[in-house]
């Protein structure tokens, strides 16, 4: 499928700059037209969970559809979704602390980066409310169309999670599965040197226009690909610094109250899972 996330079904998510997503139902249609008649189809938009108006919109569209659910320990999920986002420059505030400070101006239009398509992102607790997020689809779907999974369960033995999804969606569950690592998470080493590159990369500015003509004029399209993500790999990202140990606790603290609904909710102790018991 040409976009793995068309975010169709959640507009009141839809970045700001979504050309190239699907706006109508035969477009969205479109994307599925080369799978065969005995094929499933799905996508993978995040935006699914936090929209408001996502699940009723698929349960109009296709009320036998599955939907599948991954979760992650809040604090965590919440270091990573900040790194993720000043890497693909939805973020310019490289401390997480200072990130989470900023939530309460940007809800009200403020201190959003300039060039940050997806400003609600940047509303970080809004990610973490999962009992709120997963009732809208327990309240459109039967129980059995909707499989909730936890990050740590898929990181702990992937391919015995792939196999349940694969029996969820009442597909072969016996082909052989290659374990992959994918999406691993980075931090930017300097945010302007990444602002610099993806400016020229993108042809953004008369001066980076230019320069973006003339490489095109004088090399090749696979050897300009290759040197972009050589630059990105050595000069731009880096594995991710240890956690803030102070600024994880405060997460924990904060998102107490999360865990201990979601784990009655799901009738399974994420508390203890997530080492939330011994959180005051």
């Amino acid at each position: 499928m040409p976009v793995k996330e068309p975010w169709f079904f959640a507009p009141d998510r839809l970045p700001q700059a979504s050309v190239g997503y699907p706006d109508t139902l035969e477009d969205y249609l479109s994307l599925f037209e080369s799978a065969g008649a005995e094929q499933l189809v799905g996508e993978a938009s995040p935006s699914y969970l936090m929209s408001s108006v996502a699940a009723s919109s698929i349960a109009a569209l296709q009320p036998d559809a599955r939907i599948i659910a991954i979760l992650r320990e809040p604090a965590a999920f919440l270091r990573s979704l900040h790194l993720q986002s000043v890497r693909d420059h939805v973020e310019t505030e490289k401390d997480l602390r200072k990130a989470l400070a900023l939530e309460a101006s940007r809800r009200q239009g403020n201190a959003i980066p300039r060039y940050s398509a997806r400003p609600m992102e940047l509303l970080y607790s809004e990610h973490v409310r999962y009992v709120e997020q997963l009732r809208r689809y327990f309240a459109v779907f039967p129980p059995e169309h909707v499989l909730v999974l936890i990050y740590e369960d898929f990181r702990g033995d992937n391919e015995a999670t792939v196999r349940k999804v694969l029996r969820f969606l009442e597909v072969d569950d016996t082909s052989p599965i290659e374990v992959v690592e994918a999406n691993p998470t980075v931090r930017v080493r300097s945010p302007r040197l990444y602002k610099l590159v993806r400016s020229l990369y993108l042809g953004r500015g008369l001066a980076s226009r230019s320069a973006k003509s003339a490489i095109k004029a004088l090399t090749p399209q696979k050897l300009r690909h290759a040197t972009h993500v050589a630059v990105q790999g050595r000069m731009l990202w880096g594995k991710p610094r240890p956690p803030d140990e102070d600024v994880m606790l405060e997460l924990r603290r904060r998102f107490k109250g999360e865990v201990v609904a979601l784990s009655e909710y799901l009738d399974r102790d994420l508390v203890s899972l997530w080492g939330y018991d011994d959180i005051a």
